[in-house]
């Protein structure tokens, strides 16, 4: 497997592809916390459930202020019939040409295989990454460990946010 970013690392800015004509950069999700979710292939068995997955736990995402986005080296044409497809409500990237260069940044690339690895990150407001996970190209890593994630992230920021507030006083 990969040796994926650790904690405490700032996330390498990109721009992909979501649709033929519109992109999405990780600028534009500055200021909340970010899921981006590294997978191998649209149609694979082990990827479809890991989305839908993901899809129906969106809103407890949402409820923690979270954007989730996953990414391939699928194109825009194929991530555009799969979100159809499953009924996605998060944004499919497409890591497409040149080939896998984000998921790289990330060191969530499988060199020999020219897929994405199935790793998770979990940045925080300022974009760096506050937890990250690499699974088994097999196994469904599932939601928990993002939800931890989040939560952790929560907390740290209540705690922030309260020293803050009696050092002001």
């Amino acid at each position: 497997m990969a040796q994926i970013l650790a904690p405490r690392t700032r996330a390498p800015d990109f721009t992909l592809p979501v649709t033929p004509d519109q992109k999405l950069s990780l600028q534009d999700l500055a200021g909340k916390p970010v899921i981006i979710a590294f997978y191998p292939a649209d149609w694979s068995p082990v990827c479809g459930d890991q989305l839908a997955l993901y899809n129906e736990v969106l809103p407890e995402f949402r409820k923690h202020g979270a954007e989730l986005v996953a990414v391939s080296v699928d194109s825009v044409w194929c991530h555009a019939a799969y979100v159809q497809h499953r009924k996605l409500h998060f944004p499919l990237l497409s890591d497409f040409h040149p080939k896998g260069a984000v998921a790289m940044k990330f060191g969530a690339f499988r060199e020999s295989e020219g897929v994405c690895e199935r790793a998770l990150f979990v940045l925080d407001k300022q974009g760096v990454v506050f937890w990250s996970h690499c699974s088994p190209i097999a196994v469904n890593p599932g939601a928990d460990g993002i939800l931890d994630a989040l939560e952790k992230l929560d907390q740290e920021n209540e705690n922030v946010s309260t020293a803050s507030r009696s050092h002001a006083g």
